[in-house]
């Protein structure tokens, strides 16, 4: 099942069919974008927390809240990052607090559904390992609680 959130999303982007349209609703959405509070992570960030291929140098923290979700908070540290920012703002705004089975179920292509199929490889493949590294933090935290939880 998507998350409802990012479900809205990606309606609200597939009835943009111009590509200028996308470019600036996700620029808009990039200026959202906040670091990671010091309260979770400082620099100098560590290596386990790099996404893999990210030309902008992201990381990711994921903070388990009370009821079981998670919190997801990113660094990029590439200032002209802006989809990098985008896509943390996206990640974050619409799985954190969502149930871990549907967060590691987020469709792999979600940047190609977000930024088109115009995205260059070296960026396509830093915004999937944003995808992939959240749905595996999803997982991993998933099988965790699993293995706490009495019968």
């Amino acid at each position: 099942m998507m998350p409802p959130n990012l479900a809205r999303l990606l309606d609200a982007f597939t009835l943009m069919p111009e590509r200028q349209e996308r470019i600036q609703a996700l620029i808009g959405i990039a200026k959202r974008f906040r670091p990671v509070p010091e309260g979770v992570a400082r620099r100098p960030f560590p290596e386990d927390r790099k996404v893999p291929a990210c030309e902008s140098e992201a990381y990711l923290w994921a903070e388990p809240q009370e009821d079981g979700t998670l919190r997801f908070h990113f660094a990029v540290e590439n200032p002209q990052g802006i989809s990098a920012m985008a896509m943390a703002v996206i990640l974050d705004e619409t799985l954190s607090g969502v149930p871990l089975e549907q967060v590691a179920q987020v469709p792999q292509d979600l940047p190609y559904r977000l930024f088109g199929n115009e995205l260059s490889m070296g960026k396509s493949m830093g915004l999937m390992g944003m995808v992939s590294m959240v749905q595996a933090t999803a997982r991993r935290q998933f099988e965790r609680q699993k293995a706490t939880t009495p019968n």
